[in-house]
């Protein structure tokens, strides 16, 4: 076997192109450091598991479709608790801090990183930043024991407030040095992931026994690696209403047609996964699918035809679709985003326009934004479970001296992943792939390409031998394929 370090990665290869994509640990930079006897062993709820801990050699594939002659690629690290722990419990001083925007299930991981914490491995030390990143030099913090975060998983929102921006890494890093921590965990998107990929590489430098621990959070879907994040079943589950309510108010009204924006700054995969989840969508607009109105094979014509075969129609469209279309501004937010042009209002007015003062055909035309509506209530069941087993794995992983990575679900298994790998790219909706084909056969809608377009830009694409069946790209060694399509998608659509 080979190996390779970095800050953010070790890379270890072994027989029959076997890579391991390893995440950091203490004793990369600190040596004699003292080990304990895991606590579990003594832990009355793991006395009826059959093996309490994850073998060291175990890891996990990033790719599961392969052929036979292929190489056994890229591996994470398994998740779990180890035989042995780099912290005593009474040296643990905790903290949790969440950034960015809401999203369900964020209460639910303060709770079950506080609880993991507590019950496991006895640490009672748990601080709360308040306010997102700028908290640790603002001096805020709430002291988070089980009692205080037991029901906090009914509620929406994130009770330690959360912001944009505000990062600091030498004010941060000092703050977490002066206040004695040595668990960081940091729950964000991509941008957070950065973030606190900067904070372990600064407490790196300082040499100081600090687990830096993050846990995704994006409802958008749009952290690459990762089966999904947490928030995005409920958020496609709660979209189910405003599509409904959108479908009704069409079918009740001569012409009717119900537009619903969903989020989705640069990929559609909670639109894509609404539609499919709702079959009432006639037609799902994403940024990854660029889309023009007028002319054959417009939006225009599409709607008309709907229309007088159906007499109403409901349109889905992602908060990011269709921006190339409109006029736009170079402003950013306090994360850096870009900030977008209503699309949704945009897209109601020129279609009335269309209809009602070109073609003299009357519509009733309903809008529903339900975007802050998604983002404030809290997680269903099946991101509360998932909530609780990314909250666990990341304790057991700081717990076991790793540090710098981020808790994912990698092919149906929990794994560590290196910082670097979450934050190389976007993870987008593969238009290319068989779940956007399902989707397309599923509204009956164009592709607004003609033939020749979509020849030219299907060249532009690497064999898919490796594409996964989940409407994600497996092709991570070729991670700019898709922005390529993508950008070449939308010089078609405007002519260019």
């Amino acid at each position: 076997m080979g190996s390779e370090k970095n800050f953010q990665m070790k890379v270890v290869t072994g027989e029959f192109g076997y890579v391991l994509q390893d995440v950091p640990h203490f004793t990369d930079y600190i040596s004699d450091l003292p080990t304990y006897p895991n606590p579990l062993r003594s832990n009355p709820a793991y006395s009826v598991v059959k093996q309490y801990f994850v073998d060291m050699d175990d890891t996990v594939p990033q790719k599961v479709v392969v052929h036979k002659d292929t190489p056994r690629g890229i591996h994470f690290r398994r998740a779990g608790p180890r035989e042995k722990v780099y912290f005593s419990s009474d040296e643990v001083h905790a903290c949790i801090v969440t950034c960015g925007g809401l999203c369900p299930g964020l209460n639910t991981v303060i709770r079950e990183i506080v609880h993991s914490l507590d019950y496991m491995y006895g640490v009672e030390k748990v601080l709360g930043i308040d306010g997102g990143y700028r908290g640790f030099y603002a001096k805020n913090t709430i002291n988070l024991t089980p009692k205080v975060v037991n029901d906090i998983h009914k509620r929406g929102g994130t009770i330690l407030g959360t912001s944009r921006g505000g990062h600091d890494t030498i004010k941060i890093v000092d703050s977490i040095q002066d206040r004695g921590i040595n668990q960081v965990y940091i729950i964000g998107g991509d941008g957070t992931q950065k973030g606190a990929s900067v904070i372990y590489e600064e407490i790196r430098k300082r040499g100081l026994k600090v687990a830096v621990a993050g846990i995704p959070k994006t409802i958008d879907n749009d952290i690459p690696v990762i089966d999904r994040s947490f928030g995005f079943d409920t958020a496609v589950e709660e979209a189910q209403r405003a599509i409904n309510a959108a479908h009704v108010e069409a079918e009740s009204a001569e012409n009717g047609i119900g537009v619903v924006k969903l989020m989705g700054r640069y990929c559609g995969f909670i639109a894509m996964y609404a539609t499919l989840a709702s079959r009432d969508v006639d037609c799902c607009l994403i940024p990854e699918s660029p889309f023009y109105l007028e002319g054959k094979g417009g939006l225009f014509e599409y709607i008309e035809k709907r229309l007088k075969e159906n007499g109403h129609m409901v349109i889905v469209i992602a908060e990011g679709a269709g921006q190339e279309l409109l006029t736009t501004k170079n402003e950013q937010d306090a994360s850096g985003n870009k900030l977008l042009q209503d699309v949704g209002l945009w897209i109601s007015q020129k279609i009335k326009e269309h209809f009602s003062l070109l073609r003299k055909i009357p519509i009733t035309l309903k809008y529903i934004d339900p975007t802050y509506m998604i983002r404030a209530i809290p997680s269903n069941a099946s991101d509360n479970v998932y909530c609780t087993l990314l909250a666990q794995s990341a304790v057991h992983g700081a717990m076991a001296g790793y540090t710098g990575f981020t808790s994912g679900l990698v092919n149906g298994r929990h794994t560590y992943i290196p910082f670097n790998r979450v934050n190389e790219r976007q993870n987008n909706v593969v238009i290319t792939d068989r779940m956007w084909a399902r989707l397309l056969s599923s509204t009956n809608q164009p592709s607004f390409l003609t033939a020749k377009e979509a020849d030219e830009f299907k060249k532009e694409l690497e064999p898919p031998t490796q594409l996964l069946d989940d409407g994600r790209n497996g092709e991570d060694e070729n991670s700019g394929t898709n922005f390529k399509v993508i950008h070449l998608l939308r010089c078609l659509s405007c002519g260019q």
